[in-house]
């Protein structure tokens, strides 16, 4: 079954991706929300309350099935969003040197009258960084709208020593934990591998 009435409350190129890469067919609603981060929440309530929260603000309709994911950067207990300008990319670049942090993304899917949420945590280990590479790396454009200033797809994989747990999860969308919440709506992935293995059979 393919679910066309599929809704990504998101502006990211990389979480569509991701759900084009497991060939699921949706449209793209973006939501902007308030991102604070509450004084009481640890970083783990923090993704999945704006995951949920994301996933509130698109649904419009009682046919609409909605999916949406948040993202945040970890370390020493504090969350790392996008940097606000270079001084800050550079800053949370340096303290995510030579040391490990984890990646926290929340998916939420719901519709009308469910709602189900996943929540994936990933180690990852940099290697030094030098505060020039530091500069140099913002001036490529890529770290300004990334959670903790890097893009793991990107040039920023050259910082990467090590990972543990979801690649597509530290990407902004973890593809396992996805199909399994799809696969609860009744949306399926590989939809048309499904139709032509029905055909030959």
């Amino acid at each position: 079954m393919v679910a066309t009435n599929l809704i990504l409350a998101s502006a990211s190129p990389r979480r569509a991706q991701l759900l084009r890469q497991i060939a699921v067919d949706f449209s793209i609603c973006a939501q902007d929300i308030d991102e604070s981060l509450h004084s009481d929440e640890s970083p783990q309530q923090y993704v999945c309350r704006m995951a949920d929260e994301k996933a509130n603000a698109a649904l419009s309709n009682d046919e609409a099935i909605v999916i949406a994911s948040d993202t945040s950067v970890v370390v020493d207990n504090l969350v790392l969003g996008k940097p606000m300008d270079e001084d800050d990319a550079v800053r949370m670049l340096l303290k995510l040197s030579s040391r490990e942090h984890e990646v926290l993304t929340a998916v939420t899917v719901a519709d009308s009258t469910r709602r189900r949420q996943s929540l994936s945590t990933t180690r990852v280990r940099f290697r030094a960084i030098t505060e020039d590479e530091a500069h140099a790396y913002w001036h490529t454009g890529e770290p300004c709208d990334k959670a903790g200033a890097y893009a793991i797809q990107g040039l920023g994989a050259v910082f990467v020593a090590d990972i543990s747990g979801s690649y597509s999860g530290v990407m902004g969308l973890p593809l396992f934990e996805t199909a399994s919440l799809l696969a609860e709506f009744g949306v399926s992935i590989w939809p048309e591998v499904y139709s032509r293995a029905g055909a030959q059979s």
